[in-house]
C-alpha cells in the first residue's frame, strides 16, 4: 500500500511563502500524476496543483501565479511552493497519485495551512 507524507505546513501571516513537501513510499513514476488537494473546513477537497510524468502542470485559478508544483522523482518526492498566501488558502494539504480512476485510496493525514491576519 502506498503512504504519502506530507510536511511543512505552519500558522503565517498574510503574503507569506510556505513550501510543502509530500514523501511517497516507491516511485512516484508509477502514477499518471502527481497532485496537491486541499480541504478548507466545512468545504470538499479540491485540486489545487498537479504535476505529470512529463513535468507539464496545472493549477486551479485561485492558485494560479502563486502556487508552484514540482518533483523529485530520484528522491520520490512532490513540492508544493506556497507564495502570496491569504486567508482562502488555509485548509489541510495533502498530496495523493493520480491514477486512472482519480486519486488513490491511500490519502495520508495531510498538513495544516493556517494564514492569519
Amino acid at each position: 500500500q502506498v503512504q504519502f507524507v506530507e510536511s511543512g505546513g505552519g500558522l503565517v501571516q498574510p503574503g507569506r511563502s510556505l513550501r510543502l513537501s509530500c514523501a511517497v513510499s516507491g516511485s512516484i513514476n508509477r502514477f499518471y500524476a502527481m497532485d496537491w488537494y486541499r480541504q478548507a473546513p466545512g468545504k470538499q477537497r479540491e485540486l489545487v496543483a498537479e504535476v505529470n510524468r512529463d513535468g507539464s502542470t496545472y493549477y486551479s485559478h485561485s492558485v494560479k501565479g502563486r502556487f508552484t508544483i514540482s518533483r523529485d522523482n530520484a528522491e520520490n518526492t512532490v513540492y508544493l511552493q506556497m507564495n502570496s498566501l491569504n486567508s482562502e488558502d488555509t485548509a489541510v494539504y495533502y498530496c495523493n497519485g493520480r491514477i486512472s480512476s482519480g486519486p488513490t485510496d491511500a490519502w495520508g493525514q495531510g498538513t495544516q495551512v493556517t494564514v492569519f491576519s
